[in-house]
């Protein structure tokens, strides 16, 4: 089991970066390895990203000396979601079976987790995101089909979008994560606008159905100080807490959220107008 760390960064650290830099400590490239468990420890916020997809054999998720742990959720809790084909997720013995864009959600204290394709063709592609847990929740599976989501934006505006919301403070309930999917009409390409920041929380964002040759630019910074990450299919990026997180591509595409932190209230950011942004 791989795991990278990335240490917490000053927004005046930032803008001395180069592009090389802002990759270094922001972007996760390759998150979904055959029959390998690719993890990333971000010291903001103790959250865990990372993919998993299961190809010639069942894939376990153990403890690491990295967070000094015997069994991975000892202290923390765990959501997951398949953007692959079909798949299951087997929970100390308990299986879930999951389906594109499913989403399961395992608490604090649940020790043995595997990981698993149902077909040989089409593999499930798992993404992790992990935070560090008080008490245990119970282990709960949402389809993706009974998330009706709800309407944002305008066509108008190239960023028509559908926030399906899946562990949150009125749904599945957890100690500090909060994860959900955005999907964006053909034709729209903006996604959090206005943008907005949270210095109560970290977030990070994997964006995938991203077609092939096409790109995608993530803004981030302080909103008068911005950067930018020119970033490809299912690649996920960090976001500090003091950091903006917007984004436009040259297509359409979908994009998961996970938030840990202060609270897990989806309502709790602070928005600014555009025309402030520099």
């Amino acid at each position: 089991m791989k795991i990278d760390k990335r240490y917490s960064v000053h927004p005046t650290q930032v803008k001395q970066f180069d592009t090389e830099e802002l990759r270094q400590n922001f972007l996760l490239e390759n998150l979904f390895i055959p029959d390998k468990v690719s993890l990333c420890y971000s010291l903001d916020d103790r959250i865990i990203i990372g993919g998993i997809t299961p190809v010639e054999t069942e894939v376990k998720l153990k403890g690491s000396d990295v967070i000094k742990a015997d069994y991975f959720l000892e202290r923390r809790e765990l959501g997951v979601f398949n953007i692959g084909g079909p798949g299951k997720i087997t929970v100390d013995g308990d299986e879930y079976e999951m389906d594109n864009r499913d989403c399961l959600y395992i608490g604090l204290g649940s020790k043995q987790i595997s990981f698993a394709s149902n077909s040989a063709t089409e593999h499930a592609k798992y993404y992790l995101a992990s935070a560090p847990a008080h008490r245990g929740y119970p282990i709960q599976h949402v389809a993706f089909k009974d998330v009706p989501g709800d309407e944002m934006g305008e066509q108008e505006k190239a960023n028509k979008r559908k926030i399906r919301r899946m562990i949150h403070q009125n749904g599945i309930q957890s100690c500090q994560l909060c994860m959900g999917m955005t999907e964006l009409e053909s034709g729209s390409v903006w996604n959090s606008m206005p943008p907005h920041v949270h210095d109560r929380r970290v977030e990070v964002y994997l964006y995938f159905d991203l077609p092939k040759d096409e790109i995608l630019f993530h803004m981030m910074g302080e909103p008068q100080e911005t950067r930018h990450l020119i970033m490809q299919n299912e690649q996920a990026v960090l976001s500090p807490p003091w950091s903006i997180h917007c984004g436009a591509a040259t297509s359409s595409y979908t994009f998961i959220w996970a938030m840990a932190g202060e609270n897990y209230t989806y309502e709790d950011m602070d928005k600014f107008p555009i025309i402030e942004m520099k």
